[in-house]
């Protein structure tokens, strides 16, 4: 455990500690004027022009991240652990309030509950967060998992088990980001000259360039000025490198007029976190099913816990997740055992707008009798005993949590480019998936040690790190081919298990076998999942 640490220095309404931006630089213009004084009174040039052009009080930072998610925390945390870098004056702006809501998660003492927003985390991402950052994660809150069992909702016999000793980790997101901020309470603590600086509870209300009418001095010419950010508390910024991890909604990309591409699926996703009837007792592994509505995923949890992400259509998503607890919870259980027609019946008898107690209570004992008549025949067929159907389909779900259940909508896009002059995209500001294979936040963290790794190469030699030209393009070159293969693999496989076509069925589920027993093949499929290469 880490000792506890005066809170983050916090910016509020009656902020007046205001700086400019050729003080805040003195140490980067220090820092390579013994090797690149030509580009040192550049900086000097520039950071003067700048100043003369505006008439805002503004506050000055070398790097200002936006958005206080895992992403943002997490890069925060590796920029001021790196030593090529620790040295830049960083702020992260957060519209939560971080400071309050962080540290509580952080000191729960056990997880007598669990939360609902949770996520696959690759082995190599995990070491990232551990070994790399030394976040201090509770443990106690993440299920390792040895495999992924699929199956196709159409045909019992089209299944493939991808067993593989840790092949990931299933982790809370405020573990995540509660840790990373915690590490980061600890790194300033270690670090008073130059701590980080979090702005919490205020939101970016505008992202603008300043005025070029200064721009040329001693014949220096200012071609790359620094955005302005200015935060709804009053307060204005200007960065000489703007990072967007703000999400789908990007705030920054925006500014930097970066177009994306993609679609909304005709899809909601709804997450919930559930009580088991018994923890697993053989194998602890994800399962997951493709429905002709969308697939389902039932994930571990620690002890008798488990998530889940349901896709489907946006009338199904409304139903499920206004149903009373205990029958959505038998309708889980149904999901993944019984046939698309009975789970059509149970749709519609639970649309009906008259529908009651009674009917509730009818369709719990409907499906418990069916799941009961499905697993003798199951049994009977492959000549197998009780054991069978623990084997090869999730453990019940009990119950699920009150309040824990949540509908978003499925989408894919990406950004055209991660980067522009002094602007970067991490994360969701850069690219969205379906959650079908897990890789959201495992492509963040990837975006995240590329770009620390980018960073630090230019600040070793003397480079303006908002460059693109100098700097920023690496890290778009070494990360946009991966992600676009990630999205393009996700989005193939909904499209393939989206179709009720029933050529596309019939070759989908004999190719499922196929690959079951084609070792280099499935291979690769786990490869994709653990993020090996």
């Amino acid at each position: 455990m880490f000792r506890r640490v005066p809170p983050l220095k916090r910016i509020n309404k009656a902020s007046s500690n205001i700086s400019t931006l050729g003080s805040s630089i003195v140490n980067v213009i220090n820092h390579s004027k013994s090797t690149t004084p030509l580009l040192s009174n550049y900086y000097s040039t520039i950071a003067a022009n700048e100043n003369n052009s505006s008439t805002l009080p503004v506050k000055s930072t070398d790097i200002l991240i936006v958005g206080g998610g895992p992403a943002g925390l997490t890069l925060a945390a590796a920029i001021k652990l790196s030593p090529n870098l620790k040295h830049f004056k960083t702020t992260l702006v957060d519209a939560g309030n971080l400071s309050e809501n962080l540290p509580k998660f952080h000191n729960l003492s056990s997880s007598a509950y669990m939360t609902n927003r949770v996520v696959s985390i690759t082995p190599q991402n995990m070491d990232f967060l551990t070994g790399d950052l030394n976040l201090p994660l509770q443990f106690n809150r993440i299920q390792p998992f040895d495999g992924i069992y699929v199956s196709d909702g159409l045909n019992d016999t089209s299944r493939m088990t991808m067993d593989r000793e840790s092949m990931g980790n299933m982790v809370e997101l405020l573990n995540i980001q509660s840790s990373a901020y915690m590490k980061l309470l600890e790194l300033n603590a270690n670090n008073n000259t130059n701590p980080i600086e979090i702005a919490d509870n205020c939101k970016v209300v505008d992202i603008v360039k300043p005025s070029t009418t200064n721009a040329t001095a001693n014949g220096v010419e200012n071609t790359n000025p620094w955005p302005y950010v200015k935060l709804d508390n009053g307060e204005t910024y200007k960065t000489r490198l703007l990072i967007g991890c703000d999400g789908f909604q990007s705030p920054v990309r925006k500014y930097a007029g970066i177009e994306t591409r993609g679609w909304f699926y005709n899809e909601w996703g709804v997450v919930a976190t559930m009580k088991l009837e018994y923890p697993p007792f053989n194998h602890i592994r994800g399962w997951q099913r493709f429905l002709p509505t969308g697939p389902i995923a039932h994930l571990p949890l620690p002890g008798d816990w488990a998530t889940l992400v349901w896709s489907t259509t946006p009338e199904l998503s409304k139903l499920l997740v206004s149903l009373p607890s205990n029958v959505f919870s038998k309708l889980v259980n149904a999901a993944f055992i019984l046939e698309d027609g009975d789970m059509q019946y149970y749709y519609r008898k639970l649309s009906d707008a008259a529908v009651d107690k009674r009917i509730f209570d009818e369709i719990i004992e409907d499906i418990d009798y069916r799941i009961e008549v499905k697993s003798q025949q199951l049994i009977n067929k492959n000549n197998s005993d009780m054991y069978y159907v623990d084997e090869n389909y999730p453990p019940p779900i009990k119950d699920t949590l009150e309040k824990s259940r949540a509908r978003f909508p499925m989408k894919m896009f990406h950004a055209d480019t991660y980067v522009a002059p002094r602007v970067c995209l991490v994360g969701d500001a850069a690219h969205a998936t379906h959650p079908l294979a897990g890789q959201g936040l495992n492509m963040g963290l990837g975006d995240s040690k590329s770009l620390v790794s980018v960073l630090e190469k230019a600040s070793s030699r003397g480079l303006d790190i908002g460059s693109v030209d100098l700097c920023l393009n690496d890290y778009w070159k070494d990360r946009y081919g991966t992600n676009m293969m990630l999205l393009g693999v996700v989005d193939k496989l909904h499209k393939l298990y989206g179709t009720r076509n029933e050529v596309v069925v019939g070759l989908r589920q004999w190719g499922l076998n196929v690959v079951n027993n084609l070792g280099d093949v499935k291979e690769f499929m786990m490869n994709v999942v653990s993020g090996r290469k």
